[in-house]
């Protein structure tokens, strides 16, 4: 069933060409169509035909890879605290519950990464999947980008990596494993809530964490890296000792290849929604999020530094301090940031031989830079 009711945009023409268009969009008024489908209730699917796959990552990032895909905008998730939710505004929706419903799907992506990567030009650096919304949310079981990007990636001989909280990804890890005989693979899988109740309210769309250990065990039976993600940690809420040593005990019995711990930050955007979810599921923890959260998106210092305490001895406990070659992966430690905190390295596992960094003062090569105004932020 096709439905253009609500949707913001207008001439919605396969042949409109926009000089302005954002990023991997045609234009905000160069839709295809709009669907919407029994078997993803409430759900609208906003099919564009994109101009480009690969989108470079400005150079004063602290990212450790060069480029980016981002097969769909929006994602239904509908995690509260997501760091994403602003973007969603460059698309005129909101972000809260337009970017939980509205997902928009590249359906091109495939044939336009193809071709990119068949440029002399293209320098088979690091790029990245699962830094803005979730490669592997629901839209994928229905468009099924996942695979074509795989293979065009393996074939060309680009290293890749995939950070996700989506169990899709197991249907994949035939390809995935495959690919990783080709060209160096680093995966990543985020789980952070172990309360069943907190898991509902705060990410409603997400697969429960035992589905998502699941797919860590999986990836580890089938011989492939996977660093976890113990992100968000809740201050006041999944910050416990109890909390943090069952999650890491049960991560390592997974066979994670490493793990980072990171503390939630409250971007604009993400902020105003999680702050409205604490003041009625939490309301005696308010003052506390307005004191640390009061000058910056991320916590404070101090509390970074309380946290790497009570983490340090629960990584060593389990054995994951040794995983990452002999050094816990700490809070704060770690040479760049990951997608959704800037302080902190991604888990041993999670990038292609341990990252593939850009060296300073050289440019990525391959397809023309985009605008600085126009590429969606990382951090």
């Amino acid at each position: 069933m096709c439905s253009d009711e609500g949707v913001r945009w207008d001439a919605q023409r396969l042949d409109l060409d926009e000089p302005g268009a954002l990023p991997g969009m045609p234009s905000i008024r160069g839709l295809l169509r709009s669907v919407q489908v029994p078997e993803f209730p409430g759900l609208t699917f906003h099919e564009v035909r994109a101009k480009s796959a690969l989108n470079r990552v400005p150079g004063e990032s602290a990212m450790p890879f060069p480029w980016t895909i981002n097969p769909y905008r929006g994602c239904s998730h509908s995690c509260v605290y997501c760091f994403a939710r602003r973007t969603h505004e460059y698309l005129e929706f909101d972000s809260g519950r337009d970017f939980d419903r509205q997902v928009v799907v590249k359906t091109n992506l495939v044939e336009v990464l193809e071709r990119e990567l068949a440029r002399p030009s293209w320098q088979r650096e690091h790029v990245a999947l699962g830094t803005n919304t979730d490669p592997y949310q629901r839209a994928e079981g229905r468009y099924r980008l996942m695979p074509g990007v795989i293979g065009a990636l393996a074939r060309s001989g680009t290293p890749f990596s995939v950070l996700t909280k989506g169990t899709l990804l197991r249907r994949d890890v035939p390809l995935l494993a495959a690919a990783a005989r080709d060209v160096p693979v680093g995966l990543g899988v985020s789980i952070a809530i172990w309360d069943d109740d907190l898991h509902a309210g705060l990410e409603p769309g997400v697969p429960t964490p035992r589905a998502r250990l699941d797919l860590v065990r999986a990836l580890a039976d089938a011989g492939l890296p996977c660093g976890v993600f113990l992100a968000p940690v809740l201050p006041g809420l999944t910050d416990s000792v109890e909390h943090l040593d069952a999650a890491l005990a049960a991560i390592a019995a997974a066979g994670a290849t490493g793990v980072t711990v990171i503390p939630l930050h409250l971007r604009p955007g993400a902020r105003e929604w999680f702050t409205a979810w604490l003041g009625t599921a939490h309301p005696e923890l308010v003052p506390r999020y307005e004191r640390l959260y009061a000058r910056r998106a991320y916590v404070p210092p101090e509390y970074r530094a309380w946290l790497a305490r009570r983490v340090a001895p629960l990584l060593a406990r389990h054995g994951l301090d040794r995983r990452s070659g002999g050094a816990a992966r700490r809070v704060g430690e770690g040479t760049a940031g990951v997608p959704d905190d800037e302080e902190v390295g991604f888990p041993a596992g999670s990038l292609p031989a341990d990252g593939i960094p850009v060296p300073a003062g050289r440019a990525p090569a391959g397809p023309a830079p985009t605008p600085a105004g126009e590429q969606l932020s990382l951090l």
